[in-house]
C-alpha cells in the first residue's frame, strides 16, 4: 500500500529520528565500505533519508563530525573498561583497547586519529592515564609530559595501521612482503647490519611492533619515577 502521509510530515518524522549517534553510525558504515573520501553531507542525507542540511543541524560543519568520530573511537576504546589497581597494567589496557578500536575502524581512524576530541570520553581516559602515572611516581609537568606522550605514542602507532589496513591487498601484501623477499636478498658485504637481522624482520608482526613500543614507554616510566624518587629523598 502506498504511505498517503503528505510528504512534509513524512520529513518531520524521519527528522524525528535523525540523532547525532546516528549520523555518526552511518558516517563509520559510509568510510568502512566505501572509504574517507566518501563522507560528504550530501551522502550523509542520502544514506539517512534526509536533505543534507538536516545533517547540518547537528553538526556545525565537517570538523564538528570528525570530532564527533573522535569521540566515538574513544568511547569504544572506554566500553568496559575498568582501572586495575596497578598503573602499568592499567596503562597498557588502556593503551592496547585504543588500537582494537582504531583496527576495528581505519578508514576512521587514520582520518582523526591525530584530532583532539574535547568530549567526556576524552577527559575519562585523560583523568584515567595520569591517575595511573601519579601512581607510577611521576609529578607535575613530567607526569603531563608522559600522559601527553603515551597518547602520541599510542594514536600514532594506531593511524599508521589503520592506514596500512586501507590499502588494497596487493598493496598490502607487497608491503608486508618486503620484508621476507627484498632485505633478505640484499648483499651482506653492502649492508651488513642488516643481514645479521633480516631473518627477524621478516618475523616481526604488527602486534610485536606495538607491544615493544608500548613496554619501553612503560620501562621509561618507571626509570623517571624512580629518579624522582631519589631525587626527593636526596
Amino acid at each position: 500500500m502506498t504511505d498517503q502521509t503528505p510528504a512534509p510530515v513524512r520529513r518531520r518524522r524521519s527528522l524525528g529520528f535523525l540523532t547525532p549517534d546516528r549520523i555518526v553510525d552511518a558516517a563509520m558504515e559510509i568510510m568502512e565500505r566505501d572509504g574517507a573520501e566518501a563522507l560528504t553531507f550530501r551522502r550523509l542525507g542520502a544514506d539517512l533519508g534526509v536533505d543534507h542540511t538536516a545533517v547540518l543541524r547537528h553538526f556545525r560543519g565537517k570538523d564538528d563530525l570528525l570530532l564527533a568520530l573522535t569521540h566515538r573511537l574513544l568511547v569504544e576504546s572506554l566500553e568496559g573498561f575498568a582501572p586495575s589497581a596497578e598503573w602499568r597494567a592499567t596503562l597498557a589496557d588502556l593503551a592496547r583497547r585504543v588500537r582494537r578500536a582504531c583496527r576495528a575502524h581505519p578508514h576512521a581512524a587514520a582520518l582523526v586519529a591525530g584530532r583532539t576530541a574535547r568530549r567526556d570520553a576524552e577527559f575519562a581516559g585523560a583523568d584515567i592515564v595520569l591517575g595511573a602515572l601519579l601512581d607510577a611516581g611521576l609529578r607535575g609537568r613530567e607526569a603531563a609530559s608522559c600522559y601527553r606522550a603515551l597518547v602520541d605514542i599510542t594514536l600514532a602507532y594506531s593511524a599508521f595501521e589503520a592506514t596500512q589496513l586501507t590499502l588494497s591487498d596487493d598493496a598490502m601484501a607487497g608491503d608486508r612482503g618486503a620484508w621476507r623477499r627484498d632485505y633478505l636478498a640484499l648483499p651482506p658485504d653492502r649492508y651488513p647490519n642488516i643481514a645479521a637481522v633480516a631473518p627477524h624482520l621478516a618475523d616481526v608482526d604488527a602486534e610485536d611492533q606495538f607491544e615493544v613500543a608500548l613496554e619501553l614507554f612503560l620501562d621509561a616510566v618507571e626509570l623517571r619515577a624512580d629518579r624522582a624518587d631519589r631525587a626527593d629523598r636526596a
